[in-house]
């Protein structure tokens, strides 16, 4: 991810709806939800979970698919993730340990079959 792209994705994040639709879609997993049901969840008017939902299609960090006469959003975890490697980039004073705990991306959003091969692993 680049500055420009990391700034884009801030600013999008940096009012309070937006970020609580971003958590909620996140929460939420791949399937997603639709428009309306992010409105009630948020407690905002559809009209307003829509401005906030193009703004954040428009940042990348939440996708957008028509499903019958619903369009679902769905978080961008790829984005996610590439905005919080941007933040660990040149962090942790050379400690590439505490680096590398935050690059592994498959200790997040596990289902309950992939959890339990990793506890046998271990």
């Amino acid at each position: 991810m680049d500055e420009r792209q990391a700034l884009t994705s801030f600013a999008a994040l940096s009012q309070e709806t937006r970020l609580a639709v971003v958590r909620t879609l996140v929460v939420a997993g791949a399937d997603g939800l639709a428009a309306g049901l992010i409105a009630e969840r948020m407690g905002v008017s559809p009209s307003n979970v829509s401005f906030h939902l193009k703004e954040l299609e428009r940042s990348g960090l939440v996708t957008q698919q028509r499903q019958s006469r619903s369009i679902v959003y769905s978080a961008s975890y790829d984005a996610l993730a590439d905005l919080v490697k941007f933040l660990m980039e040149d962090c942790c004073a050379g400690h590439p340990i505490i680096r590398e705990g935050v690059e592994r991306s498959d200790g997040c959003c596990k289902t309950g079959a992939a959890l339990n091969e990793d506890d046998a692993v271990a």
